[in-house]
């Protein structure tokens, strides 16, 4: 992976100012490959839109990759009819390594970029640009995945674009929804430093740049768009494919060994809430599911040990009863501190009650269970009877972890006692869309305060 990017953090966004008349605040580049056919119709289109349309100046840049064709002569003509159109020939095939090329060195303080073919209707053009002259947010794409979008396309293309993206979400927590719609834009500050993080420079640079800008914490707009498919398309699909995975896997691994200088591309978010040290912030629910999980499989660990002591002297029943109860007791004080962040005396014989009506619940299906192993066998093994209770028991464990959540530790002060509180103790935020690496302090709770990114 590069890393090479300047050192610092980006500035806090800002409107971007009038500026002269004659300077242009966006430059969006149409990167080509043998299209003499539809480049002309294309950029006098996109220029007439933008003429009527766009409040601000404005370029467009038409970006050669390697044609072999009448495209560098078409574009050629088209510079010289048109002053707002600019050409860049490119001797190398890829549309990552001409987008980073062509806005590395543009001036415009916004670049854009969208498919020669023109594919999404030119009136999202506007929404797309506006949240990053406005100052709202970094990086803008348009997403045909959005329930509002308007999409006619084949269902192969439907199905290989939502498996993309699902792939996405699974492997890299991507958050966005449309990873390689021909139409994004991005703010030049933050392009000056979040490309030479960018290693791809064919199909996969487009999910490569949004997976490192929203795990640097930046802010990315997504714009519903109108989309038609274009059924002359040149992409081969199988060989973006198997690249795509292949960048998929080494993106992963680069975040996973955190070989990559994200801090470098930090924003600071000004007056944000999320940036302040927040008071009343109950612990989120992604770090209680993973302590759960821990204490859980400890528990069941220990629930397996005493069932199987126990039963060397007493029957099936009575054995789970009683490796249940003592399991549970010890359960539900380890979920209490470590899990919930409970400390102090207050509540805990309460606590500890709830956690008995929870265990009844984890008896009667295990124990039912174990009826209905014992009514299809009259003398069931030994390790079947275990496999028939850890599927009980992992059928009861996502339902104790919600009533653990909502009834026995609610996230509400008048739920533990008076000397129960939430620990003060530091948690590192995961990246997301809107949020990069933070840090929140924990305090005790109060009554009628939220955590502001829970209502997001």
């Amino acid at each position: 992976m590069r890393t090479d990017s300047s050192p610092g953090t980006l500035p806090a966004r800002e409107h971007l100012p009038a500026g002269d008349a004659g300077t242009p605040v966006l430059d969006v580049v149409i990167p080509v490959y043998n299209e003499e056919k539809d480049l002309g119709p294309c950029v006098v289109r996109l220029h007439e839109h933008l003429s009527r349309t766009f409040p601000y100046a404005f370029s467009i840049t038409i970006a050669d990759n390697a044609s072999t064709d009448a495209t560098p002569r078409v574009a050629a003509r088209l510079a010289a009819e048109i002053p707002e159109v600019g050409t860049f020939r490119l001797e190398q095939k890829g549309r990552g390594r001409a987008l980073r090329t062509v806005w590395s060195a543009s001036r415009a303080p916004v670049l854009a970029y969208m498919d020669v073919d023109l594919s999404t209707d030119l009136n999202a053009l506007l929404p797309l640009v506006a949240p990053l002259i406005s100052g709202h947010s970094d990086l803008a794409i348009g997403s045909r995945l959005s329930r509002s979008s308007r999409v006619v396309r084949g269902a192969k293309r439907e199905f290989i674009s939502r498996t993309y993206n699902l792939i996405l979400r699974g492997s890299l927590q991507a958050r966005f929804s449309d990873a390689q719609c021909g139409f994004k834009a991005i703010r030049r500050d933050v392009a000056q430093v979040l490309l030479p993080l960018v290693e791809d420079a064919g199909w996969f640079f487009d999910t490569e740049m949004l997976v490192l800008a929203e795990r640097a914490g930046l802010r990315i707009h997504e714009v519903p768009v109108d989309w038609v498919d274009d059924p002359d398309s040149t992409v081969h699909i199988v060989r973006t494919a198997t690249e795509d995975l292949r960048g998929v896997w080494r993106v992963g691994k680069a975040l996973a060994t955190g070989s990559l200088p994200l801090d470098r591309i930090a924003r600071p978010f000004g007056d944000d809430p999320r940036d302040r040290e927040i008071q009343d912030v109950p612990r989120g629910l992604a770090r209680q599911l993973v302590g759960f999980c821990v204490v859980g499989a400890l528990s069941t660990l220990f629930y397996l040990l005493l069932y199987s002591a126990f039963r060397q002297f007493c029957g099936s029943q009575i054995a789970n009863a009683l490796a249940l109860l003592v399991s549970a007791v010890a359960n539900t004080a380890a979920n209490r501190r470590l899990t919930f962040g409970v400390r102090g005396r207050g509540g805990a014989v309460r606590h500890q009650a709830q956690g008995l009506v929870v265990l009844a619940i984890g008896l009667a299906l295990t124990s039912g269970s174990l009826a209905a192993l014992n009514a299809a066998s009259s003398d069931p093994a030994h390790s079947t009877e275990l496999a028939v209770l850890i599927a009980a028991n992992l059928a009861a464990t996502v339902l104790r972890f919600l009533l653990f959540r909502a009834w026995v530790f609610p996230d509400r002060q008048d739920s533990y006692g008076s000397e129960a509180t939430y620990g003060t103790q530091a948690i590192h935020g995961t990246y997301g869309a809107h949020r990069g690496d933070s840090t929140v302090r924990l305090q005790p709770v109060r009554p009628h305060h939220t955590d502001p990114r829970e209502s997001r």
